[in-house]
């Protein structure tokens, strides 16, 4: 959804770049775009209409301030519903109760429950400062409680046992009971699902919250789901009060209508969405900021907090010192750089948060490219690795007969530890700009720097 209706409505505005008011005429090209774009992306017509109908309402009412053109007023318009149909601004997990906070965890099977189960646990730990218990109720499927246990573990958190030949409602209440004697401060419950509703499970989760009384239920929905996550939505709200959503998958190549769906028909709010497989891959869900991504504005505060997270201010700031007082810049330098990189989650990543603007401005960097510039940093890293620590201290060491040892154990070829080598080059010498007081200089060199990944 976000390229398809970022691209539809950065045409809109180039078409409209000459008119100099709003009129019916051009609202109508407008919401047409934004109604096949939403339509494309799996958005339920339900929601597209009632969408529709309230930006329509406010376009011809609407004035043009200042220097804006009537395409970027629109644009802007179309930014305020998005954010306002998928909940303006964040909703917080409510942890207001007498300790352990219950939170039961719903879905159909395939959603990724279990993964988003245990990277709650990791956010409650890490950012709420939060002691956590996980139990797994899925007495189905053999693998699942097996499958909560490695994960937990990866979270920091503990897992209560439970095994298949207990029932569902037995297994919470002793975790429950586990948790009050031991003073955790949550306890988080993974449910079973099915491959499509049915009544033994609506049911079953049912008598399950009944007994628990869970302070937060929140319904896990796959956003590549499409228009099927409407009628699990649907389901999954007339048999549980539920309190939030949380949207899973939300960085694969899906297109983005659940966000929209999901929050219409359940009139709850998206509380998390999870960004990326790995265990600390779980965002709290920002209504305006993901309808600026999705209409390629980007999300700048993301970013932000990508990099602030992924870069280790410490090792940074002696590295700067190190180099201040005359030290060279050494392959274990370069090292902890593309370390970095990969923390923040690779240049896809850090590239999707980044305007559409911006990225057309480079060049219009395509997938190909970065996935070749992801490949580049692993291959820079592995050639790293296999040299000695002197290797790394000293570079101009490295002749030859090394190069052929260094290719060898890190799987390429003697031209590929070249080219790394090179960059490294390259690197060091910006490194003694900026030392020199040239940074100025050094910016306006950027840009001709060659054999760098795209993006780096």
């Amino acid at each position: 959804m976000a390229s398809t209706l970022a691209d539809r409505l950065g045409r809109l505005v180039k078409t409209m770049r000459g008119q100099a008011r709003i009129t019916e005429s051009n609202v109508q090209d407008m919401l047409r775009e934004v109604r096949m774009a939403l339509l494309e992306a799996d958005v339920a017509l339900p929601v597209v209409r009632d969408f529709i109908a309230r930006v329509k309402e406010k376009a011809l009412g609407a004035e043009v301030v200042g220097s804006l053109t009537p395409g970027q007023a629109l644009v802007g318009l179309v930014h305020r519903e998005l954010a306002a149909t998928m909940g303006e601004g964040v909703a917080d997990i409510n942890l207001a109760t007498q300790p352990p906070a219950v939170i039961l965890m719903a879905g159909l099977q395939g959603a990724g429950k279990t993964t988003t189960t245990a990277k709650l646990a990791k956010h409650l730990i890490e950012k709420r400062k939060k002691k956590v218990l996980t139990v797994s109720g899925d007495v189905y499927r053999p693998a699942a409680i097996e499958q909560l246990k490695v994960v937990t573990a990866q979270a920091g958190a503990e897992w209560f046992p439970s095994s298949p030949d207990q029932k569902p409602r037995d297994i919470a209440l002793a975790a429950l009971d586990h948790a009050r004697r031991h003073y955790f401060d949550v306890l988080l419950v993974d449910t079973a699902g099915r491959l499509a509703i049915d009544e033994a499970l609506m049911t079953e989760i049912r008598e399950l919250h009944a007994a628990i009384k869970p302070v937060e239920t929140l319904f896990v929905v796959d956003a590549m789901q499409g228009q099927d996550a409407i009628n699990t939505a649907k389901a999954f709200k007339e048999a549980l009060p539920l309190t939030g959503v949380v949207l899973t998958k939300l960085d694969g190549d899906s297109r983005g209508g659940a966000a929209l769906s999901v929050r219409a028909i359940t009139g709850v709010p998206i509380k998390f969405a999870g960004v990326s497989e790995k265990i600390d891959g779980l965002e709290a869900f920002d209504g305006e900021r993901h309808a600026g991504r999705v209409l390629g504005m980007g999300d700048i505060v993301a970013l932000v907090e990508e990099v602030t997270k992924g870069v280790d201010l410490e090792s940074a700031k002696a590295m700067a010192d190190r180099l201040k007082s005359g030290d060279a810049f050494t392959l274990d330098d370069f090292l902890l750089q593309l370390q970095q990189m990969k923390k923040m989650g690779g240049l896809s990543n850090l590239m999707d948060k980044l305007p559409s603007q911006l990225t057309a401005k480079a060049g219009g960097i395509k997938q190909d490219d970065m996935d070749r510039a992801e490949r580049d940093l692993r291959r820079m890293t592995g050639i790293i690795h296999s040299m000695t620590p002197l290797e790394r201290r000293k570079p101009d060491l490295i002749k030859a007969t090394r190069k052929k040892r260094i290719a060898a154990g890190a799987g390429v070829q003697v031209q590929d530890v070249n080219r790394m080598l090179n960059q490294y080059g390259q690197m060091r010498d910006m490194m003694k700009k900026m030392r020199g007081g040239g940074l100025m200089k050094m910016m306006k060199r950027m840009g001709g720097m060659k054999g760098l990944p795209p993006g780096l």
